[in-house]
């Protein structure tokens, strides 16, 4: 994490604590959604925020407020079908306008529109409060200059959303309870619960606790167990598919009991309409009750912020790392003062990198394979990204041959499929030299038929005249004294006796099974061959014959990797 992105992370997880306390203290109605409205305001960085909620005469009106806005402003009431609010209400999703005035896809208020030019209000986002799947307000954030907004606010103003509908719900809750006192007894017990399970995620959370140990901490508190499936998990508990989708589409727990006496309920972890997981939950039959359901709710919205945080950070971080590779690359050999600066501030040692490995899987895109070789890169204090379209990462080099081969178990393992990883040392800080072998090299593999494994240039040490251009020279010589005759009579002739003789080789100088191939007569395929004769000469299937053959298939591998 950089230094300018901490004071944001700890004044987005402060945020985070004060609301999960407003949420939990249980106070008055109106301090609750003024609390939540503050720290929506402070941590979204609009020119104002206000929460609105739907009256008995269904209209649509501000309950709590943060920024300079006019009393006059905050006392309008309107439809709750009109307006951005009614496009937010009626789909229970978020929706935003970059100038509210001239938007024709809202229906527009008369009365409402005059306040919304008094107070020059412009762009305006608003988001949901959803109880038991009924859209009950909404939470706005308002701008006094046109502008977009961008994915993560949604998602956070959305998940403040959450935690105002939960706030709302509670107190209702609670005031129905004080209409009976052995009601409000056992009512305020497991809100005391509830409230002390919160402040003790809330300060893992704090104590900078990863997902896993949020949830490890709710098993404590509730009892049985918590398993925190992540986006990549889900697809994968075939048993648990069911219950996740009824999760993910309702907002809400599902709950079913097993054959072996054990409940087990489900908690999609999403923000906004991103999914980020599930909590599952298992205990004894008959344990648990609503309250610790809800309660079991309540942790996903706060792992839902945590997750979005790592994954910022963790985002940001291969993002500097997949530049700094870049630039490396650009500007080998040699490191500027700007690279190793930026270098040193990750604790990485520019001066150690260099081994340069490559990676590619027919089923996985570049960026994808970059960032599972960024989770190597973190553990070996390298770098990886995507370059040139290729899924590159830059090690300390020690043990290449060890080194390529553990990549590649690693990424076999973590993509249940084949993987191709090829390593190069980078000579004098020469990077894009070690990059371009070590692609080209790759290129030689698959064209002899290696899709899965792990290996180093040397290793292909009898091809290096196809991958490394520094011995194109050599390469050339070889082809002309082999095959040049053949290459020259074909470029002249528009005719392809190079393919033919080729394929001829391939099908072990089987006649029948080559014009098979090609797709040719017999007689059709005879003449060509008597035709190669007559370039090379009458001998040519016994004469040089391996010099003859390794040139074709020299040909053909130069012929990829170009």
């Amino acid at each position: 994490m950089t230094s300018a992105a901490e004071p944001r992370r700890q004044r987005e997880l402060a945020s985070l604590y004060a609301t999960v306390k407003s949420l939990t203290a249980l106070g008055e109605l109106d301090e609750v959604l003024q609390s939540i409205v503050h720290h929506a305001h402070d941590l979204i960085g609009t020119d104002f925020t206000y929460l609105s909620l739907v009256g008995a005469d269904g209209r649509l009106s501000a309950r709590a407020s943060e920024g300079t806005i006019s009393a006059e402003f905050l006392a309008a009431a309107i439809p709750a079908t009109v307006g951005l609010g009614g496009k937010v209400l009626a789909s229970k999703s978020p929706h935003w306008v970059r100038d509210y005035a001239t938007s024709t896809l809202i229906q527009h208020d008369p009365n409402f529109d005059r306040l919304v030019d008094t107070e020059e209000l412009v762009a305006l986002l608003g988001v949901p409060l959803v109880i038991r799947g009924e859209a009950v307000g909404a939470l706005f954030a308002a701008d006094r200059s046109e502008r977009s907004f961008q994915a993560e606010e949604i998602a956070l103003l959305n998940a403040f959303a959450d935690h105002a509908a939960v706030a709302l719900d509670n107190a209702r809750l609670y005031e129905a309870s004080r209409t009976a006192l052995r009601e409000l007894r056992v009512a305020y017990g497991k809100i005391e619960r509830a409230q002390a399970i919160h402040e003790a995620l809330t300060g893992v959370v704090l104590d900078g606790g990863t997902p896993r140990e949020v949830a490890q901490h709710l098993a404590d508190q509730l009892g049985g167990s918590i398993t925190l499936l992540d986006r990549a998990d889900s697809p994968l508990r075939t048993d648990l598919a069911g219950a996740v989708d009824a999760a993910r589409r309702t907002g809400r727990c599902t709950t079913s009991s097993g054959t072996d006496g054990t409940d087990r309920s489900v908690a999609a972890v999403q923000a906004g309409d991103s999914y980020l997981g599930a909590l599952v939950w298992s205990r004894p039959s008959g344990t648990g009750d609503d309250t610790d359901l809800r309660t079991l709710e309540r942790a996903t919205h706060i792992l839902g912020l945590l997750i979005l945080k790592e994954r910022a950070v963790a985002e940001a971080g291969e993002r500097l790392s997949g530049e700094l590779l870049t630039e490396l690359m650009l500007g080998s050999p040699g490191i500027g003062p700007a690279q190793r600066a930026r270098a040193r501030a990750r604790t990485i040692d520019v001066d150690r990198l260099d081994l340069v490995l490559v990676a590619d899987s027919p089923a996985v895109p570049p960026g994808d394979l970059a960032r599972h070789l960024h989770d190597v890169a973190r553990e070996r204090a390298g770098l990886a990204g995507e370059h040139l379209g290729r899924a590159t990462m830059i090690l300390p080099g020690a043990g290449d041959e060890a080194t390529v081969a553990d990549v590649h178990t690693r990424l076999r393992r973590t993509l249940g499929g084949p993987v191709l990883v090829v390593g190069e040392r980078a000579a004098g800080h020469d990077w894009a030299r070690a990059f371009a072998l070590a692609r080209r090299c790759g290129a030689v593999m698959r064209a002899l038929g290696h899709t899965d494994g792990g290996a180093t240039t040397r290793q292909y040490a009898l091809y290096a005249m196809v991958f490394d251009p520094d011995r194109a020279g050599e390469l050339d010589r070889f082809l002309t004294g082999s095959i040049g005759a053949l290459l020259e009579y074909d470029r002249r002739r528009g005719t392809d006796l190079v393919g033919t003789l080729s394929a001829y080789y391939v099908h072990r100088a089987n006649v029948a099974a080559t014009a098979r191939a090609l797709h040719l007569h017999v007689n059709t395929l005879l003449k060509r061959l008597d035709r190669v004769g007559t370039v090379l000469g009458s001998d040519w299937r016994h004469e040089n014959d391996l010099e003859l053959q390794l040139g074709l298939r020299l040909h053909q591998l130069r012929a990829v990797t170009s």
